[in-house]
């Protein structure tokens, strides 16, 4: 999925607090710009939201986000900003910030304005607004009258013996080909009997042994750094198939997640896992190019998520509504 594009809103105001309005900032030869891309306009209750701001702005120019939003009446399960990268064509400069949010209130509910302060070299601050954007929140199996369904009864077994004759006729052939086999491996030499396989190398090990194949390549030296980003998304994505029994390779980062919740790991795991492939969507589709650090810090975070859910260090985590204490990276929804 694109992030760029979708419920924009242009910097209208400054200094906290002022209303928002339209119109563009224009700040050492460049416009402040502020774009808001929501993924959906309607969930079901309790699913997650998928936010990312991004702001352009000069080079010189820096954002002051905040430690925490309000954005009720949704709840924030995970928020995370990206350093500033060099824009696409090279002129100034892009911030970037994800939020994964939800809602436990029914009906047409509003992510309200988000009020976004930018700093210039000389201290002069411009306050940038995002439009509000409404989404639908409905509820999930309710039956359209309202009413509460009657159990049904069990099924009858059928009275009719010939409609049971196939099957008992199948389990006869089973009986007598189980025998055979049975028959034929007495049979045979001891020599012959193969011997049982060995079992698979657990899927953390070798998803830790790649990822330490990866930093020892010379890919950053290179300045290969979306090649990096997608050869560690691909080791994650592999591991959570074989690990977590989540087809990842073959979905979206969103389906991922959606995915990662149905295994019951619990929203502050779920909402960590969305971050980093999100991270890595940003450098595969959005452009963006980290440094070296920061891409050795993309590969640091895979390595803890998978110590988080792997062998005896995997600790279960309930779903009960907690929230990440420390922000997560920028998001977006690829593969």
């Amino acid at each position: 999925m694109a992030w760029w594009g979708a419920g924009v809103a242009l910097a209208g105001a400054t200094g906290a607090g002022a209303p928002p309005g339209p119109g563009v900032w224009a700040a050492a030869g460049q416009d402040l710009r502020v774009a808001m891309d929501v993924d959906t306009t309607m969930i079901h209750l309790g699913d997650p939201v998928s936010v990312l701001l991004r702001v352009d702005h000069p080079a010189d120019w820096s954002v002051e986000w905040a430690d925490s939003l309000d954005v009720g009446p949704f709840e924030v399960l995970s928020y995370g900003v990206a350093p500033p990268n060099a824009a696409p064509g090279g002129d100034g400069a892009v911030s970037a910030a994800a939020l994964i949010l939800t809602s436990f209130e029914l009906g047409e509910l509003e992510i309200p304005v988000i009020e976004i302060p930018v700093v210039g070299p000389d201290g002069t601050v411009r306050t940038l607004f995002t439009d509000p954007y409404r989404i639908g929140v409905v509820s999930v199996g309710l039956d359209e009258s309202g009413d509460i369904r009657e159990i049904r009864g069990p099924l009858s077994i059928a009275r009719n013996w010939w409609l049971l004759m196939p099957w008992l006729l199948l389990a006869a052939a089973l009986a007598a080909g189980a025998l055979y086999v049975h028959r034929r491996r007495r049979a045979r030499p001891a020599a012959e009997i193969s011997r049982p396989k060995v079992p698979p190398r657990p899927h953390h090990l070798v998803a830790l042994e790649a990822l330490d194949e990866l930093e020892r390549s010379a890919l950053l030296e290179r300045g290969e750094v979306k090649t990096w980003h997608v050869r560690v998304s691909e080791i994650v994505r592999t591991y959570v198939e074989g690990q977590l029994e989540v087809p990842a390779l073959e979905m979206t980062t969103r389906e991922v997640v959606a995915g990662l919740r149905n295994a019951a790991l619990g929203s502050r795991i779920t909402g960590t896992f969305h971050t980093f492939l999100a991270r890595c969507d940003l450098v595969k589709f959005a452009k963006l190019r980290p440094d070296a650090d920061a891409s050795r810090e993309v590969l640091g975070a895979a390595r803890t998520l998978v110590e988080l859910t792997s062998g005896p260090g995997r600790v279960p985590e309930a779903d009960n509504g907690e929230r990440p204490d420390e922000p997560a990276e920028a998001a977006g929804d690829g593969r």
